[in-house]
C-alpha cells in the first residue's frame, strides 16, 4: 500500500494532497510517527481544505501529548466539512484528555445524533457521564449501548456495578450473571457472584 501510494505523491496537488493523506494515516497505524507527521504536512500543505489531511495531522500532534494545538486542528478540520466524524470524535477525546468533560460531551452528543448505533461512541457518553458523577444518566446511556452490542462483558459488569452502587442487587445480579455467562474468567464478577450467593 505504501509503495502504490508513493507513485501518486508526484501528481498534481489534490492526488498529491490525497495519496499523502493516506500515506500518513498508514505510518500512523504503523507507530511510524515521525514519518506520519511528515506525510500529514505534505497533506495539509498540498490542500489546506481537506478535512482528513488535518484530522491526521492532529492525530500525530495528540500522539505527541500535544492536546490543545490537535484540538485547533480538529476543529479546523470540522470548519472545512462539519460532517467528518473523525475529527468530531477525535476532538471529543481531545477535549477529554484536557478534563473539558462538558465540551467532550458536546461532541460526543453530536456524533450521536449523526452515528446513532455506534457503539464506541455511546460508550463515551456513558463514560463521560460517570466522570461527571451522573450515574443515572450513565446507566441510561449503557443500557442504549447493550442493545448494539448485547455480549460485551464489559459493558454488561459496568452495568452490575452501577447498579450495586446504586443499592439495586436483583439488577446488580442480572448484568454481572450476564456478564460471567460471555466472560467466564473476570475475577472481580466471579467474587461479585460468590459474595451474592453467600449473602
Amino acid at each position: 500500500a505504501l509503495e502504490t501510494l508513493k507513485i501518486f505523491e508526484k501528481k498534481d496537488s489534490r492526488v498529491k494532497s490525497a495519496a499523502a493523506t493516506n500515506l500518513s494515516f498508514l505510518y500512523y497505524l504503523e507507530n511510524e510517527l515521525a514519518q506520519a507527521a511528515n506525510y500529514a504536512d505534505l497533506a495539509v500543505n498540498s490542500d489546506r481544505y481537506n478535512p482528513a489531511a488535518l484530522t491526521n495531522k492532529g492525530n500525530t500532534v495528540f500522539a505527541n501529548g500535544d492536546y490543545e494545538k490537535a484540538a485547533e486542528f480538529y476543529k479546523e478540520a470540522l470548519r472545512n466539512d462539519s460532517s467528518c466524524t473523525e475529527a468530531l470524535y477525535n476532538l471529543g477525546l481531545t477535549y477529554k484528555k484536557l478534563n473539558r468533560i462538558s465540551e467532550a460531551l458536546d461532541c460526543f452528543l453530536k456524533l450521536h445524533a449523526i452515528l446513532q448505533n455506534s457503539a464506541q461512541v455511546l460508550h463515551q457518553i456513558a463514560n463521560l457521564y460517570e466522570l461527571m458523577g451522573d450515574p443515572n444518566q450513565a446507566i441510561e446511556w449503557l443500557l442504549q449501548l447493550i442493545s448494539v452490542v448485547p455480549t460485551d462483558p464489559h459493558v454488561l459488569s459496568k452495568l452490575g456495578k452501577f447498579y450495586d452502587d446504586e443499592g439495586d442487587k436483583s439488577q446488580a445480579f442480572h448484568y454481572y450473571y450476564e456478564s460471567y455467562r460471555y466472560f467466564p474468567s473476570n475475577i472481580e464478577v466471579i467474587e461479585w457472584l460468590g459474595a451474592y450467593y453467600i449473602e
